[in-house]
């Protein structure tokens, strides 16, 4: 999903700041067209963030792991900006009024919960970006279909990277 998120925006003109926990995912981000690419793991990466939007912070933050990082999210995103959660692990616990302070917007999303014209919407949008070529997914690996168990605990690892492919 991330590496889509990158791919879309910078086809929109949208200024990508991405980041990655490792050299190699931050080089994936870089390739993928994001102008701008952070180390979430550093002690000062929501500085850096910060000063990357000449002090406002993001307007948009596209959120893999809500549990982490929703209350980091809410102390550097922009007035008025948007948390869209994708990702998330377990519970948190968030002081409200940072979203308040910032009239922030947080949104959410789960598949399942899209109606019929949202899928056609969304498949539509993604036949269009893969024959267009702004959508171009990346690939890790290639596993058979009987190890599926194992494809599943390693795209749950941290610094998972592309697609896993299952072949019949």
């Amino acid at each position: 999903m991330g590496i889509a998120a990158v791919q879309l925006a910078v086809a929109h003109g949208l200024r990508v700041i991405g980041t990655a926990s490792t050299e190699r995912g931050r080089e994936l981000v870089k390739q993928q067209g994001a102008q701008h690419f952070l180390d979430h793991h550093t002690s000062d990466y929501l500085e850096k963030l910060t000063a990357l939007t000449d002090g406002r912070g993001p307007d948009v933050i596209l959120e893999m792991l809500a549990n982490v990082n929703l209350g980091k999210d809410l102390t550097v995103l922009a007035p008025q900006g948007r948390v869209v959660i994708i990702g998330n692990r377990g519970s948190i616990e968030i002081n409200p009024r940072a979203a308040m302070q910032r009239d922030a917007t947080i949104l959410s999303m789960m598949m399942p919960n899209a109606s019929e014209s949202d899928l056609a919407s969304i498949h539509a949008a993604l036949v269009a970006g893969l024959a267009n070529g702004s959508l171009k997914p990346v690939i890790n690996q290639e596993l058979l279909l009987k190890d599926a168990p194992r494809a599943h605990e390693l795209v749950m690892q941290p610094g998972a990277y592309g697609k896993i492919v299952l072949i019949p």
